[in-house]
């Protein structure tokens, strides 16, 4: 596999999934590009058939900030929304930016970096260890959080510390090569499953900033899709793909 110095990046792909998020998606997308001018990005963003007016924005006023807009005819969820992204991305390396700005993308290069220096294949950005700020919100989701890890972590035999994040930066190859099928929220604990499985992996996390928002906000993921998680660490460790 080739690995990619600085001199050699040619495009960071980031994925956004979106659904009804006509609040903060234009503000989401402005911050991508004034993000890091010296970092070339492909944009895509998966509108999961918003009904707020969110995709009219899209087609419209927002349009010239997508290099590819994808539109799901109905509402499948947000793992499904990124696999339409990962399947278009074209650039060496994959992000997944949610459109809430819960995560700053400012910190891209910093996640990035262990890639250029040739240490790491995939990179989780942590909650937990490090980064600028956090916004103190729900006591209980942090809980949960914490101890959907170490349930991954105990059938993985990897020691993350998030394994939760929205941030997660792969060599595309690597994305690529991975039969992902959850189509909800299930895809953190299977993408990070099926990573922990190749042969010779090299996985690295960097601390990064956690701006969080509340219910009233739009926060959607709920404590049914904590159960599912679970099930899902169980599944995907046993299945072979």
């Amino acid at each position: 596999m080739e690995k990619a110095g600085v001199e050699k990046v040619r495009t960071l792909s980031v994925v956004v999934p979106c659904f009804n998020e006509l609040r903060t998606i234009e503000k989401a997308l402005r911050a991508l590009h004034a993000s890091d001018p010296g970092l070339p990005l492909e944009v895509i963003v998966v509108d999961d058939c918003s009904t707020d007016g969110t995709r009219e924005l899209l087609q419209g006023s927002l349009r010239p900030l997508v290099q590819q807009l994808l539109l799901h005819d109905k509402n499948r969820g947000k793992g499904a929304a990124l696999q339409t992204g990962f399947a278009q991305a074209a650039g060496d390396f994959i992000i997944v930016q949610d459109a809430d700005l819960e995560y700053d993308p400012r910190e891209f290069r910093k996640l990035l970096q262990p890639m250029l220096d040739d240490r790491a294949d995939v990179v989780y950005g942590s909650r937990f260890v490090g980064g600028d700020s956090h916004r103190v919100l729900y006591y209980w989701h942090s809980v949960g959080n914490r101890i959907l890890t170490l349930v991954s972590n105990m059938f993985t035999n990897i020691n993350l510390t998030d394994m939760e994040t929205c941030y997660k930066l792969f060599r595309a190859e690597i994305l690529k090569s991975i039969k992902l099928r959850e189509q909800r929220f299930g895809f953190e604990p299977e993408v990070t499953a099926k990573v922990a499985k190749i042969p010779g992996i090299r996985i690295y996390e960097v601390g990064v900033s956690y701006y969080g928002r509340t219910y009233a906000e739009g926060k959607k993921i709920n404590w049914r899709d904590g159960v599912r998680a679970i099930y899902c660490i169980i599944k995907y460790w046993w299945l072979k793909d």
